[in-house]
C-alpha cells in the first residue's frame, strides 16, 4: 500500500461508536489501527486490530508501534474508549475512581502523547476525543461527578493542546455526545433515556460518526467541543 494513504488510530473500536468509526474511516480509504480490550483480528488488510488495556502506557506504545510498522504513518487519532459511571458522589468507590481515571484520562494521555509525536514529525495530524455533553449541562437525577471530572478534563485539554499545536499542523477537537443508542443501553431503556434530550429521542451511532468525520475534514477547525446531544447543551428544558 502507498505510504501516502492516511492512517487513523481508533480506541474502544470493538463495538458501538468505535465499530461505526472503523467502518466509516475505511469507507474513506483510511487504514485503521483499531484497539480495545476485546477486539478480534480483522480479515480486512486495511484494519490492524491491537488488543489491550488502553489505560496502560505499554498498550499505547504498542498500538502506535504496530501501526507504524504495518502502515508507516499515523495521521489521526480518535479517543473513543471511555467509561461512564453514574451514581451519587458520596457512593463512588476507589474502584470507580481508578476505572474512570484509568480509561478516560490515562487512556487519553498515553495514546495521544505517543501518536502526537508522530504527527509532529509529519507536520500534520488530527486528534478527536469523545467526551460527554453532561460536562457542560449537568442534569438533576443523573449524578455523574466522575464523568464531569474526567471527561471535563478532556474538554479542557482539547483547547489547551489546540493552542499548543496550532502552528504545527496538528488539530485537536472533541465531540460531546448526548445519550447514544449503543450496546451499553438496553432497548427497554431507550424511551426513558430519550426524554433526557430536548428533541425527545436518543442519538444514533451515525450522528457521532458524522460529527467526527466533519471535524476530520474541517481544516480550519481546532479547539472545538462539538455538541451532538439533541439540544442538551442549549440549556434547561
Amino acid at each position: 500500500m502507498s505510504s501516502e494513504q492516511k492512517t487513523v488510530i481508533i480506541t474502544g473500536a470493538s463495538q458501538g461508536i468505535g465499530a461505526g468509526l472503523v467502518q466509516a474511516y475505511r469507507d474513506r480509504n483510511y487504514r485503521v489501527v483499531a484497539t480495545s480490550r476485546s477486539i478480534k483480528p480483522s480479515a480486512d488488510a486495511g484494519v490492524l486490530a491491537v488488543a489491550g488495556d488502553i489505560s496502560q502506557p505499554e498498550t499505547a506504545a504498542r498500538v502506535v508501534a504496530e501501526g507504524l510498522a504495518r502502515f508507516g504513518r499515523i495521521d489521526s487519532l480518535v479517543n473513543n474508549a471511555g467509561v461512564f459511571t453514574a451514581k451519587p458522589f458520596v457512593e463512588f468507590t476507589q474502584e470507580d475512581y481508578d476505572l474512570n481515571f484509568g480509561v478516560n484520562v490515562a487512556g487519553f494521555f498515553h495514546i495521544t502523547q505517543a501518536a502526537t509525536r508522530e504527527m509532529l514529525k509529519q507536520g500534520s495530524g488530527h486528534i478527536v476525543s469523545i467526551t460527554t455533553s453532561i460536562v457542560d449541562q449537568p442534569m438533576a437525577g443523573v449524578p455523574a461527578a466522575l464523568a464531569s471530572l474526567t471527561k471535563g478534563g478532556l474538554n479542557a485539554v482539547t483547547k489547551s493542546l489546540a493552542i499548543e499545536f496550532a502552528k504545527s499542523g496538528v488539530r485537536v477537537n472533541a465531540v460531546a455526545p448526548g445519550i447514544i443508542k449503543t450496546p451499553m443501553h438496553p432497548v427497554e431503556t431507550h424511551a426513558a433515556l430519550g426524554t433526557l434530550h430536548p428533541v425527545g429521542r436518543m442519538g444514533e451511532i451515525r450522528d457521532i460518526v458524522e460529527a467526527v468525520l466533519y471535524l476530520e475534514g474541517a481544516s480550519f477547525v481546532t479547539g472545538e467541543i462539538l455538541h451532538v446531544d439533541g439540544g442538551q447543551n442549549a440549556g434547561r428544558w
